[in-house]
């Protein structure tokens, strides 16, 4: 297969051009010199004959998106757009490295590389998606890196809004890394797809090849598409991949889309199991939350008070009376925050601001008000600290798992007891190890044979709730 030579660069003011570093089907990608702030950067320039109306909207579209996502640490960053003096619209933007698309295919990445990179371009997709973003093209060579290490998804070329993605037409394909309803034309992507086609990148950065495309045989484009089709992924044939990754994997690449995880973010997750699993630490989630600088000191710890419980003295012993008849002073004692004790005209209070002797009923009468509106502050903090476990403890619980044995694996299914928003499952498996999601669903892999075994416990805001009965299936 022959490929075109770059097209002529064009002049740009304030930047001096190098060398061509890359062609695509629609712009050539030039190394400039910027002169202010002296720095390299990349500079893809929209072919000449290719430029028109819709071309020109795809590239705006482009250079808005970028700059609005180029701030997260995964995505490259956009630093210009502008249109030559010849009419072609260009971007500048940071000048990153292609290397890890070629090596993928020449050297075997180390899995814990692959889940750390997938991990941080997975945090894009996700933050993408938020912002009601497909990018519609997920895929190795999509995947730069910074002078610093650090993996970068570029090429959002063919990205659409979450709204307009049912109604626009697709633009290219890149068959590989395309789910099959995609492929069929049934969906111009949906988060669904864009799950797909994160699965399948991270499946081809282990394998060295894309999941349907089989050595030594025909890897034609209908050939593909007939595999992917069928849903039946190559296995990865590595050792040292966890079999519970490949299965993940798998899942995340059914034919169905409601079989996949339900987003990108729960993908995530899974992958940060598997490090887990293997002791290597956790790749952190790198998600912009909407109200990150909302939330103050003051905030928190006024969440964390209780209202109505007994003042206690500084050094926390309860005030001793000064004198026998002083009421007000034990009473003050134990008189919930915020309140302001009184003295009426004629009562106990009255009479011991006075100083004059107190008949012993009257004394008894004031001991006896007094003790009973303890106990009453002393109920009502206890039924508070209840009311709070019983809150805490109110997680709902999973019964009832069924398991079925399908291709070499146990397919556990349960209904949901009732998650809310943030709540999760935690899977723990017969040999010990866990694994976090929200899906209904859990493969385990059964082609070793034996006794698989799980339980499921809901885990809501970092609390654990009642597991399961243990659910277990002869392999």
């Amino acid at each position: 297969m022959t490929r075109r030579l770059p097209s002529t660069p064009p002049t740009l003011p304030g930047f001096s051009y190098v060398r061509a570093l890359g062609s695509g089907g629609f712009a050539d990608v030039f190394l400039y010199e910027q002169n202010m702030p002296r720095r390299q950067v990349a500079v893809k320039v929209m072919l000449a004959d290719v430029v028109n109306d819709q071309v020109r909207q795809m590239f705006q579209a482009e250079a808005n998106l970028m700059a609005q996502l180029s701030a997260h640490p995964s995505i490259l960053t956009v630093y210009q757009a502008s249109v030559s003096s010849d009419g072609r619209p260009y971007l500048v933007m940071e000048l990153c490295s292609a290397t890890l698309s070629e090596r993928y295919r020449r050297e075997r990445l180390p899995v814990g590389d692959v889940l750390r990179i997938s991990v941080q371009i997975a945090s894009a997709v996700e933050t993408a998606h938020r912002a009601g973003v497909l990018h519609r093209d997920i895929k190795p060579t999509n995947i730069l890196t910074t002078a610093y290490g650090h993996p970068v998804l570029s090429d959002f070329g063919i990205a659409a809004t979450l709204a307009e993605s049912e109604r626009t037409e697709s633009v290219g394909l890149s068959i590989p890394w395309s789910a099959p309803e995609v492929l069929m034309d049934e969906t111009a992507g949906t988060v669904a797809s864009e799950v797909w086609s994160m699965a399948a990148t991270v499946y081809s950065l282990l394998a060295g090849r894309s999941p349907f495309e089989v050595p030594g045989s025909e890897n034609r484009s209908v050939d593909l598409i007939s595999r992917i089709n069928r849903a039946k992924p190559e296995p990865i044939g590595r050792a040292d991949v966890p079999a519970r990754l490949e299965l993940i994997l798998q899942r995340a690449m059914a034919k169905r889309p409601e079989q996949r995880p339900r987003s990108v973010l729960e993908l995530i997750r899974e992958l940060q199991a598997v490090e887990t699993e293997l002791g290597l630490p956790q790749t952190p989630l790198e998600v912009a939350m909407d109200d990150w600088a909302l939330a103050t000191v003051a905030d928190l710890e006024d969440r964390t008070r209780i209202r109505g419980v007994p003042a206690i003295s500084p050094t926390g012993e309860r005030r001793r009376r000064r004198s026998r008849g002083g009421a007000e002073a034990a009473a003050a004692a134990y008189a919930p925050v915020g309140t302001l004790m009184r003295p009426q005209s004629g009562s106990v209070d009255a009479a011991s601001a006075t100083g004059a002797p107190q008949p012993r009923g009257v004394q008894w009468l004031a001991w006896v008000l007094i003790g009973l509106s303890t106990l009453v502050i002393a109920v009502g903090a206890t039924a508070m600290v209840w009311l709070i476990r019983d809150a805490s403890s109110g997680i709902p619980r999973v019964t009832d798992i069924s398991a079925v044995l399908q291709d070499g694996a146990v397919r556990f299914n349960w209904d949901d007891p009732g998650l809310e928003d943030g709540d999760a499952y935690e899977i723990t498996t017969s040999d010990g190890s866990s694994s976090v999601q929200k899906d209904t669903v859990f493969l385990a892999d059964a082609r070793s044979g034996g006794r698989v075994c799980i339980s499921v416990t809901v885990n809501r805001q970092g609390k654990q709730g009642t597991p399961s009965n243990e659910k277990c299936v002869d392999a």
